[in-house]
């Protein structure tokens, strides 16, 4: 297996749905909703992908300042490619893309919740979340 790493090649919508399908991420991600899809990636302004020949194998999609911080919003590997290091690559290449400074920060699917500490990331106690359908109180 030959993985090829890429921090500039883009992705369509229908490559990024068929990963998050083979990823599991599907579940927590709106891949009915093209325009949402279409959106996430065009907002993202860093996006490393990582692939077996043509085929689409994983993705770290990024929000970032490039200085400060990095919300890493999605890092999806095909579950046949799992535990193979792909993960941990995308998240080096992201961070390769950072300023010196840069914090990588992330929420982990339930599934991914003790991956990251074995790889590096510390926990953070005081992570918030707004739902969309909630107002402010």
């Amino acid at each position: 297996m030959s993985i090829h790493y890429d921090a500039s090649r883009r992705i369509t919508e229908s490559e990024f749905i068929d990963l998050l399908k083979r990823s599991t991420l599907a579940e927590r991600r709106p891949v009915g909703d093209p325009n949402s899809v279409a959106a996430m990636l065009r907002h993202a302004n860093l996006l490393c992908t990582a692939w077996d020949a043509d085929k689409l194998v994983g993705v770290a999609r990024s929000v970032t300042d490039f200085e400060f911080c990095c919300y890493l919003s999605d890092l999806a590997v095909d579950e046949a490619y799992q535990k193979r290091g792909i993960g941990k690559k995308l998240i080096a290449l992201t961070k390769s893309r950072l300023g010196r400074k840069a914090s990588i920060i992330l929420l982990a699917a339930p599934k991914a919740e003790g991956y990251y500490p074995k790889i590096g990331f510390n926990p953070h106690r005081s992570a918030w979340v707004l739902p969309a359908d909630r107002e402010l109180s």
